[in-house]
């Protein structure tokens, strides 16, 4: 399956940092139907900056939805699991991030990292749904293939995420199961946490931020509210914010 150019990972080494040389490393996860697109500009922001960045491509992503209903959520961990490994391998520290199920992803590594995760940033994470249709998907996803998509919930006129068209309910299933998964285990969260939510996103309800800023066991806990994204919000009005934002977080809970 070929992938599109658009969706190529986006890698960049560590320089030293400080005067005792330290190498740190932050690892960027995007979200359920998107692909790295939505997190390159804030992964060159912080490579500018001198930190490791590792942007990965969850697998059945880039290429098309009917590739993505073949792939579930062990896949798309296992994909952050070795970014993670990759990276820790060569820094002596790590934060991670994610855009909606990327920031479920995010939180399920460091439910199992503990503490080789200095810190967590999330935006617009994923970890429940309000909505009262999922209930259906056990059934549907026997029936049809696929939804309209959820791509493309940015404010910013002109700007693309390029994520697919249609949501694939098998995939989408699996996703849900892990959700659940992470919910239960957001007690074992302990990793210093900076979450990003817009004021209106079409696609994840407040619920998300609200379980994960209630179950988390993260002392260091900071809730930023972005008045002018919707869901997307790395490429929206507001990605400056983040980046910067972000990067003070980093270098914050990374410093010696």
């Amino acid at each position: 399956m070929s992938i599109s150019p658009i969706a190529e990972p986006f890698y960049a080494d560590a320089r030293p940092i400080g005067p005792d040389g330290r190498r740190i490393g932050v690892l960027l996860s995007h979200g359920f139907t998107g692909c790295p697109a939505s997190m390159v500009p804030w992964g060159r922001h912080l490579a500018g900056l001198g930190y490791a960045v590792a942007v990965p491509r969850l697998p059945g992503h880039g290429t098309s939805w009917q590739e993505l209903n073949k792939c579930r959520w062990a896949d798309w961990y296992g994909e952050i699991q070795r970014a993670f490994d990759k990276l820790t391998a060569n820094c002596d520290q790590v934060v991670v991030g994610g855009l909606s199920m990327g920031g479920g992803l995010a939180l399920r590594l460091a439910a199992d990292r503990g503490r080789d995760v200095a810190g967590i940033v999330l935006v617009n994470p994923a970890v429940h749904t309000e909505r009262k249709d999922v209930l259906a998907l056990p059934v549907l996803q026997h029936v049809i293939p696929s939804l309209p998509g959820i791509a493309n919930d940015i404010k910013k006129p002109g700007v693309e995420e390029h994520g697919y068209d249609r949501t694939p309910l098998k995939a989408a299933r699996s996703m849900l199961a892990g959700w659940k998964q992470v919910r239960a285990d957001l007690p074992k969260v302990t990793s210093p946490l900076l979450m990003f939510r817009s004021a209106e996103d079409h696609v994840v309800d407040p619920s998300s931020g609200q379980i994960i800023l209630t179950s988390v066991s993260s002392r260091d806990l900071t809730e930023r509210i972005l008045e002018d994204s919707f869901h997307v919000a790395t490429l929206d009005n507001d990605a400056p914010m983040i980046f910067e934002e972000s990067a003070e977080f980093v270098r914050r809970v990374t410093g010696p």
